[in-house]
């Protein structure tokens, strides 16, 4: 895992991985939100694109995140995740998704890094349980500076 850094005031620009349990609160995507960006090195303010999973594309929580910081939320299919390649798949996400990854995934998409390799992830799946009882998983990836768009 590459620790390089495309850097903007100092800081990396990176892209977030986002998914969470059904029903998952505003208040717990941000307390895990907030630690992933801590462990990454990074702030709010780095973030400059976020995705998920089309399941997700109703989830009221991650829609209110989005719409708090600004983002424009990007949800893929779960064949265009599964087709990258993460270091981390569960068999169990892939069971219930139809992807073995979508946090690791969706954030390598977003920050423009579509195939191998893929030395970007600055943070791995960091998974959180809040108060409310709902998991959810952050992954950060640096965003690549010459995207394969």
């Amino acid at each position: 895992m590459s620790r390089a850094k495309h850097c903007t005031r100092g800081h990396p620009t990176v892209a977030l991985g986002l998914g969470c349990d059904r029903g998952c609160s505003l208040a717990t995507l941000r307390q895990a939100v907030e630690a992933a960006l801590a462990q990454a090195g990074a702030g709010w303010a780095d973030v400059q694109a976020a995705a998920s999973i089309t399941l997700k594309a109703d989830e009221a929580g991650l829609l209110a995140l989005a719409a708090e910081q600004g983002w424009a939320l990007r949800f893929h299919p779960p064949e265009v995740l599964a087709a990258v390649p993460v270091p981390n798949p569960s068999e169990t996400v892939r069971r219930y998704t139809g992807t073995p990854s979508v946090s690791e995934a969706a954030a390598l998409l977003a920050a423009g890094w579509p195939g191998p390799p893929t030395p970007a992830l600055l943070l791995e799946k960091h998974k959180h349980c809040g108060p409310d009882g709902r998991n959810a998983t952050v992954s950060v990836a640096l965003m690549n500076p010459t995207p394969h768009a």
